[in-house]
């Protein structure tokens, strides 16, 4: 069941970091909802109205349809139309007739024809349907506008992780602003007379944030994409690339800075995964990571 507790995570993630925004402002997240006698393992709730700039509140308010939007993602080893149906009818009895409603199915095996056929042929025009089969692949979705926009922006192919990483960023900040500061200085005594002056500092400071940030992209900033065969790890411009198939254990990590790390032991060396740096949640991670670990350690 690992594979299906992670493709829940993945989903939160998506949600957290706002990479579903095109469907609705999402704004609550659950867990473990329960809708009638069914009970959800990802729920969130949302609007289509919008959250950020004044204008943009303004336009909402008199433009934007007032719609409650719901996504709800559900599990199944296997799903059938009876079980399909039955998730729909249970969302559709919980929420108002007017309100939009996202359904997510993601199951371990391959789609029975039965299945596809019942969520191609999804009649309600405000209930989207996106099944996904984690052995095949394979992606179907109901042939209406919210089942279409719900399989386009949904992605469960992959986790990609990243954070603001403040200190490498000053870092950055740091080594831009003192070249820029030594271009000052060389145009000094080139001749040139009061160059460092009040502005030209706060200019200096302005390129220093503008190239900085340009500096940190490309060489510090850390992302980690993981999946069900492997994981990949981002530094600036740099990739590098392993499968879970080459380890055989895993371990929390402490580095002298005080970040933490997942440890993963190989014969041809270790290899830390960066959680502090990408934002990522020891404990969940670890679970899932001993679990992936675990399945190809015992298929070997």
């Amino acid at each position: 069941m690992y594979e299906l507790d992670f493709a829940i995570d993945m989903v939160e993630e998506q949600l957290v970091r706002g990479n579903l925004r095109w469907l609705a402002n999402f704004s609550e997240i659950h867990k473990d909802y329960k809708v009638g006698d069914v009970t959800f393992p990802l729920y969130a709730y949302g609007s289509l109205q919008e959250k950020g700039f004044f204008l943009s509140k303004i336009f909402s308010t008199f433009v934007t349809p007032r719609y409650k939007v719901h996504l709800l993602i559900y599990t199944e080893q296997n799903f059938d139309p009876k079980l399909v149906r039955k998730l729909v009818l249970a969302c559709k009895n919980r929420f108002e007739a007017e309100d939009w409603i996202f359904l997510g199915l993601i199951q371990k095996e391959a789609f029975q024809k039965a299945t596809k056929d019942a969520i191609v042929n999804m009649a309600d025009k405000n209930v989207g349907v996106v099944a996904y089969s984690l052995t095949s692949k394979e992606k179907v979705c109901s042939e209406n506008v919210l089942g279409k926009g719900l399989a386009k922006q949904l992605k469960l192919t992959e986790a990609s992780f990243e954070a603001f990483d403040l200190p490498n960023y000053l870092k950055s900040f740091t080594i831009t602003f003192f070249v820029v500061i030594l271009f000052l200085v060389f145009l000094t005594f080139s001749g040139l007379t009061n160059i460092v002056n009040p502005l030209s500092i706060l200019i200096a400071i302005a390129i220093s944030l503008v190239l900085g940030y340009q500096l940190y992209k490309s060489h510090y900033h850390v992302k980690l994409s993981i999946d069900g065969k492997g994981f990949q790890i981002w530094e600036g411009k740099n990739v590098r690339k392993w499968s879970w198939a080459e380890f055989s254990d895993v371990a929390i990590y402490v580095t002298p800075k005080r970040e933490t790390c997942l440890r993963l032991y190989s014969k041809n060396g270790n290899v830390d995964l960066p959680l502090s740096r990408v934002g990522l949640s020891r404990k969940e991670t670890y679970v899932i990571i001993k679990q992936l670990i675990g399945k190809f350690k015992a298929a070997q």
